[in-house]
């Protein structure tokens, strides 16, 4: 028999949660697995969620990233406000890649489905990926203005009532260079919130559900009842931090507060840099996204990510400072400056829990965008994504070559070479990178390219930062290496462009991208000397470093095996 839940118990509670995460997992697998970008299928660029039909977010899928995740929260407020409740029909599907109402920039295009039970409104579920092309300039941080940057495809209807828009789809098929891609990614998104809604129907009729509002409540208070606990631990206070990074043509400041007052939390960016003239903005739903993140994570990593992590937490940043950037500011390169938001929080918040806390890492993506022609004419467009050493953890080694705060994976050399004419020359960890501690910060990766088997220079846009600014450590940890970059001729000659600006390569030419490493947590003196013995067998450490700065002298037995020499 049908019925509305009124009382859940905690064992039927546990049922119900595990079965909404199983439906959201579907719907991102099966968004990967008939996903037409690099991205999306092989670094899971993307995410998937459900809300229920009030608009709350209820359940994610355990894939994705901060940056689209926490940016969908309030999505379907911003749909519902352009399509009312009552207009709404079975069939219809939402579209838009509004910076300010989704992930932050054009590429990341959004997609709603709205669910219906028996004729009647219960869910909607949305998934965000970065799609191929958009248009505009080839993706990367060069535009004055976001008109420059891409197609702008404000809130719309991508299907009505089952029937392709087919008006928006020749407008998207046309401004694009990979219209066969994006156009099968739209497809793909929307077939991947039709089995996500799908699985949620089964699960209501198995367990005979009119509605999932007083499920959703259920969830969403207990998350957060239990975020406002983790909160109120912590020592009332104002806690700061300020950081610099590379910025494009000069340095940024990045600065936070953290207030604490009870069971809530505000956090503020006053006195961050104002608004850059080029693509490296960021909009304040990405801000809040990251900033969220970082709390959550700090604080209450177990509690599940829905409405109620969020309602006691606030974020603000000056409108038009580069945390909170007006329209139309470029902002194709939001993610730079918004993955160095959760460890400036993390440092703000170091000393009042020193036992969970995290040095800073290299915080950005390494994003590679190529564009250009094969030798038959054919066209190519290529991003892929690279991640250098994380921070060192209380008790634990950072990671190295490692999204974090991002989630993202990195590209397989397999799938660089089989999408575009580059050759990979070097892939390699950065021995001594990692920033020396008690525990010790990951280490970046070199990675050589070259696109030898194009006949024409090609179009490459790099992400890149901290080769000005390393990754700090912590409590006495030391900083991680910074990162390079450089291009290296066929005569020899070594140029050094800017780390964001657009440069056109010859084939021959080699692309040389040396990742940072993640900041040291603690005295490096005090680390285990056979933990230091094992990174330089490994070739994490070399022996030299191994004693300026750990304090560890080795020798080579006679089986040229590296041993601690006692006697040194």
């Amino acid at each position: 028999m049908a019925r509305v839940i009124d009382t859940i118990d905690p064992l039927s509670l546990e049922v119900f949660w595990s079965r909404l995460i199983a439906v959201v997992n579907e719907q991102a697998t099966a968004l990967i697995r008939t996903s037409f970008s690099p991205p999306v299928a092989e670094a899971g660029d993307l995410s998937a969620c459900v809300f229920d039909a009030r608009g709350n977010l209820l359940a994610q899928a355990v894939t994705g990233t901060p940056g689209h995740i926490n940016s969908m929260a309030n999505c379907i407020r911003h749909f519902l406000a352009t399509f009312p409740v009552e207009t709404i029909r079975p069939g219809d599907v939402w579209i838009t890649n509004d910076p300010w109402k989704t992930s932050g920039h054009l590429l990341d295009i959004t997609i709603i489905t709205p669910t219906f039970h028996r004729g009647k409104l219960v869910a909607f579920f949305g998934n965000i990926c970065h799609v191929a092309d958009i248009g505009g300039r080839v993706f990367s941080a060069d535009a004055r203005e976001l008109y420059e940057e891409g197609l702008f495809i404000p809130i719309t209807r991508l299907f009505i009532e089952g029937k392709p828009n087919e008006e928006l789809f020749r407008i998207i098929e046309n401004n694009i260079r990979a219209p066969n891609e994006v156009i099968a990614e739209l497809y793909s998104m929307t077939a991947a919130n039709d089995v996500g809604a799908a699985r949620l129907l089964e699960f209501m009729d198995e367990f005979g559900f009119t509605t999932i509002e007083p499920l959703a409540d259920e969830i969403i208070d207990r998350s957060d009842r239990a975020m406002r606990e983790a909160i109120a631990r912590l020592p009332d206070g104002s806690y700061h931090n300020a950081a610099m990074t590379d910025g494009y043509e000069e340095p940024i400041r990045l600065q936070v507060r953290v207030d604490v007052k009870g069971d809530s939390v505000l956090v503020d960016f006053a006195g961050t840099s104002p608004e850059s003239r080029y693509g490296i903005n960021v909009v304040l739903n990405y801000t809040h996204a990251y900033a969220t993140f970082a709390l959550k994570a700090l604080l209450a990593p177990d509690v599940p990510n829905n409405e109620g992590s969020f309602r006691s937490l606030t974020v603000t940043a000056p409108e038009g400072s580069i945390l909170n950037c007006r329209r139309p500011a470029p902002v194709a390169a939001r993610h730079i400056l918004g993955h160095f938001l959760p460890a400036l929080i993390f440092g703000a918040l170091a000393d009042v829990v020193p036992d969970r806390i995290m040095a800073e890492g290299s915080a950005n993506l390494w994003n590679t965008q190529f564009h250009g022609f094969y030798r038959d004419g054919s066209r190519f467009n290529l991003l892929f994504f690279n991640a250098g050493g994380t921070g060192a953890r209380t008790g634990l080694d950072g990671l190295s070559s490692t999204a974090f705060p991002s989630g993202i994976s990195g590209t397989p050399v397999e799938i660089i070479e089989n999408r575009s004419p580059l050759v990979v020359l070097e892939k390699s960890l950065r021995t001594d990178s990692g920033g020396p501690g008690k525990f010790r910060g990951g280490l970046g990766h070199r990675l050589v390219i070259a696109g030898l088997r194009a006949d024409r220079p090609y179009s490459f846009s790099p992400f890149f930062d901290r080769i000005r600014y390393p990754a700090r450590g912590l409590q006495g940890g030391q900083p991680g290496a910074p990162g390079n970059y450089y291009l290296r001729h066929h005569d020899g000659t070594i140029e050094r462009p800017n780390p964001k600006a657009t440069v056109y390569p010859e084939p021959g030419t080699e692309i040389w991208i040396e990742l940072p490493g993640g900041g040291g947590l603690g005295d490096p003196r005090e680390r285990d000397r056979e933990a230091v013995l094992a990174d330089v067998r490994a070739g994490l450490v070399s022996p030299d470093r191994a004693e300026s700065d750990y304090g560890v002298r080795l020798m080579r037995r006679e089986d040229g095996e590296w041993e601690v020499d006692d006697a040194g």
